[in-house]
């Protein structure tokens, strides 16, 4: 520590060429130092160290001013990024995205710049990060397959903010698309964050990609049931339903479908198949259930549940 000061004040007073220095010489240096401090004036020597105190001052300040000014650049240029997707109508998925990449690699560039303004060589500085960064990247390669996979999500576009997924085992509404994982909200109000990595390269079931979905139904009936009769209420109970679409309204092929579907060994079984708009899937799914249950009753059609008949002889 002494020898480390003793050499500085040889520096101010041009005595040691920095690049010629070394530790065989220290001894050598160290008694010149201490002549060099004996024989120099005590105004010098402090005006020597306000004088360094005051440059590195400056640097402190400098570099506050520099972390100041770079957060509202950085704050500036996401508002501006996010103007630019709003403008041109993009996905907020992509949007999110990009702002957390902003963010991540701005504040990188920040703080190095920061560095460097206090006078620390960021040659050395980016060297070590470059180490740190393989040892980083080795552990955490996880993560780098999350941010891959985020990248892939947002190449391909499987789902958008605000489409219902089921993925993982979770069901929900795509809320966000971060670096590393899609934040998903279930339909119980609950919030689910799925790793990147593990979505991109699963099954995906995306509820919300086309606009129209259809409704299966089975229903059963007994034995011995009028099946055109059966048939004729579905399809007026489908009638009555105004989101349930046919051709004209769909503008594709869409007209309801009602049928025998099997003989099962205690009942028959009926499909009803009808299209919706893909919003109005589960309105009509419980509804049309409900309307079934209530109706058929009413006209001589019962619901039969689990039988077997045993028969006995007498030998």
């Amino acid at each position: 520590m002494i020898n480390t000061l003793l050499v500085n004040l040889l520096k101010f007073q041009d005595k040691i060429d920095p690049e010629k220095f070394n530790v065989d010489s220290l001894h050598a240096k160290s008694e010149e130092a201490l002549h060099v401090l004996k024989t120099t004036e005590p105004d010098v020597l402090l005006h020597n160290l306000a004088e360094q105190a005051i440059q590195f001052g400056i640097k402190v300040l400098a570099a506050l001013a520099i972390y100041i000014i770079g957060g509202f650049v950085i704050k500036w240029i996401k508002a501006l990024v996010n103007r630019g997707f709003a403008r041109k109508k993009a996905d907020a998925t992509l949007s999110s995205f990009v702002n957390s990449l902003i963010s991540i690699v701005f504040w990188i560039i920040l703080i190095i710049i920061m560095i460097g303004t206090l006078g620390i060589n960021t040659t050395s500085l980016a060297a070590l990060l470059a180490a740190g960064g393989m040892a980083i990247g080795m552990a955490l390669s996880g993560t780098v397959q999350n941010f891959a996979g985020g990248i892939m999500l947002l190449v391909f576009k499987p789902f958008k903010a605000g489409d219902v997924i089921e993925a993982q085992g979770y069901m929900g509404i795509v809320t966000s698309i971060n670096i590393t994982s899609t934040k998903l909200t279930t339909f119980d109000n609950k919030v689910i964050y799925i790793p990147n990595g593990a979505l991109s390269s699963g099954n995906i079931n995306n509820y919300s990609d086309l606009p129209l979905r259809r409704v299966d139904l089975n229903v059963s009936v007994g034995y011995g049931t009028d099946i055109d009769e059966a048939k004729k209420l579905i399809l007026n109970i489908i009638a009555k339903n105004k989101k349930i679409l046919d051709t004209k309204t769909a503008g594709v092929p869409a007209d309801p479908f009602v049928a025998l579907l099997s003989l099962k060994d205690s009942c028959l079984e009926i499909v009803t198949r009808c299209w919706v708009k893909s919003e109005d899937y589960w309105d009509v799914f419980f509804s049309l259930t409900e309307n079934i249950y209530k109706e058929l009753p009413k006209n001589g059609i019962s619901f039969p549940f689990p039988q077997m008949d045993v028969h006995i002889k007498n030998s």
